[in-house]
């Protein structure tokens, strides 16, 4: 159907089941919840290091809660968690967190879904983070040491940083996301069988709706 301009007044939904005019403005709004996440774990996780390595570097531990949170800075050649430091592995630490966040932004391309676009946010807000020490940090580009400053449960558990946070919490979100049947583009994983189901019904439909008029045209 069709208005006075031969603009259509009604578009047939797309796999989606959206109409395929509200695509760009739906993605453009997931981009954009993606983007201010990543910036705030990002900022927030930059700001937090440069205090830190000013104010408590070399310091004694400042315990805030007991037993349970104290904040002690250290230097991580490692990956998040302080796992792997030690190891010389630094530089394929920063190729792999490079290509975490190209993986990203190549995602993005497909986002439809809210849930989604923070918690890839999270994740890109985090590996970006990390990445920034890795690069410009001591002792040299490329090789610098992630700067780890929280530590819960001192001796018992590792010592770890805001990107670190976002990582793990973006992580167990795509889990969660992933096991619910949420997809990328707003779907569902069982919506598309209920869709093609009732599509086929009303194709099927069709020819019986043209019997009818066929039969009460040679009625009349």
């Amino acid at each position: 159907m069709q208005a006075a301009g031969g603009a259509p007044l009604n578009a047939t939904p797309d796999a989606t089941g959206r109409p395929p005019g509200g695509q760009g403005p739906a993605r453009a709004r997931r981009l954009a919840w993606l983007a201010v996440v990543a910036v705030v774990v990002y900022a927030l996780d930059l700001i937090s290091k440069t205090i830190v390595v000013a104010e408590l570097e070399g310091e004694e531990p400042l315990r805030l809660i007991g037993d349970l949170l104290q904040l002690r800075v250290i230097r991580n050649s490692g990956a998040a968690f302080s796992i792997g430091a030690g190891t010389g592995m630094t530089i394929i630490l920063t190729v792999i967190a490079a290509g975490v966040v190209v993986a990203i932004l190549r995602t993005a391309r497909r986002l439809r879904s809210l849930p989604w676009a923070i918690t890839l946010g999270l994740l890109l807000g985090g590996a970006l983070g990390n990445l920034t020490d890795r690069v410009f940090r001591y002792p040299a580009p490329f090789q610098g040491h992630v700067v780890d400053w929280i530590e819960t449960f001192p001796g018992h558990f590792p010592v770890f940083n805001v990107a670190d946070s976002g990582i793990v919490c973006g992580g167990i979100l795509a889990v969660l996301l992933a096991w619910r049947g949420h997809q990328l583009d707003g779907t569902r994983a069982g919506d598309e069988p209920a869709a093609s189901a009732g599509s086929a019904g009303q194709e099927g439909g069709k020819p019986s709706e043209r019997a009818s008029e066929r039969d009460g045209e040679a009625g009349a």
